[in-house]
């Protein structure tokens, strides 16, 4: 019995779109090769992996099994080829980064020119995730680095820490606060407290901050980005905390709102760098580990 790593990726591919045509789009095949070639596999192997219904695809239990290892066999694979490549030149090449939503926008204009200028040859994919799911497509593989806020769970990953970001308080430019230069979390007692929808570690870490002094988590507003965040404290509805990065370049100035830091020693968030410890891109992650340190902040 010979298993072929195309076919597994056809299968992987099922698995995370629940749609043949997706998948087939993403394994650049025509959806009947595709399907054909996952028949064939099941016929191979003499078991049913697929459930077939209209506008529904499944797995079946022995589906989900066999696909968890193929994603085991297939990041393999990967990493064989990668350690190879790289050991040509181990700071050229792709490698897949993801950051939080709360992190990408703010630090990437401040990097981009360090890593063009330092690592010419090296060639970045860029993603933004949520923390559950970056963790989840680094143990899969998809991955080589994910920039977060520490800690997280480390089963079989590595991290390390490249800064501590503070907090600054964003303001409505009319509020009493604003006349201060700096500011103490006792200061906003009272206030509303806007903050980003659940799953963002950012709204656990500003809640963590605020929960001593009895500030009033808003209920019935949740954003999704730190820009919505920043346009309804310029409305009056609330203040926000926001990582200092947040508050640099072009978003210094945004109409309706100012920014205060807070007093030493101000709270703040941890961010790192987290990657398997499997990986092959090692040189390549301390490259990039070492400017994001450098330029962060």
């Amino acid at each position: 019995m010979e298993l072929k790593l195309k076919d597994l990726r056809y299968l992987v591919a099922v698995a995370d779109n629940r749609h043949f045509g997706r998948a087939a789009a993403r394994c650049f095949v025509s959806q009947p090769t595709l399907s054909a070639q996952l028949k064939k596999l099941e016929q191979t192997l003499g078991v049913q992996l697929i459930e077939r219904a209209p506008n529904n695809v499944s797995l079946t239990a022995a589906g989900e099994e066999i696909v968890a290892r193929a994603r085991r066999i297939l990041e393999a694979s990967e990493e064989v080829v990668t350690l190879a490549r790289s050991q040509r030149d181990p700071l050229a090449g792709k490698l897949r980064v993801a950051l939080l939503p709360t992190i990408g926008p703010y630090l990437l204009p401040q990097l981009a020119p360090a890593i063009r200028k330092s690592l010419p040859r090296l060639q970045l994919r860029l993603y933004e995730y949520q923390t559950a799911p970056m963790l989840e497509k680094l143990h899969g593989g998809e991955l080589d680095v994910g920039i977060l806020a520490l800690p997280v769970e480390l089963t079989g990953l590595e991290a390390r820490e490249l800064y501590r970001e503070p907090f600054t308080v964003a303001l409505p430019e009319r509020h009493p606060l604003a006349a201060h230069d700096t500011l103490r979390v006792a200061d906003l007692r009272g206030e509303t407290l806007l903050l980003l929808e659940d799953g963002h570690c950012l709204r656990d870490q500003a809640l963590e901050v605020c929960s001593r002094v009895g500030v009033r988590d808003s209920q019935d507003f949740r954003a999704t980005s730190l820009e919505t965040l920043r346009q309804m404290v310029a409305t009056g509805a609330g203040v926000t905390l926001l990582p200092e990065l947040a508050g640099r370049g072009a978003y210094r100035n945004a109409r309706g709102v100012v920014l205060r830091p807070f007093a030493k020693p101000a709270p703040q968030r941890r961010i790192g760098a987290l990657w398997r410890k499997s990986t092959a891109r090692r040189p390549a992650i301390d490259a990039l580990a070492k400017l994001i340190t450098e330029h962060a902040l």
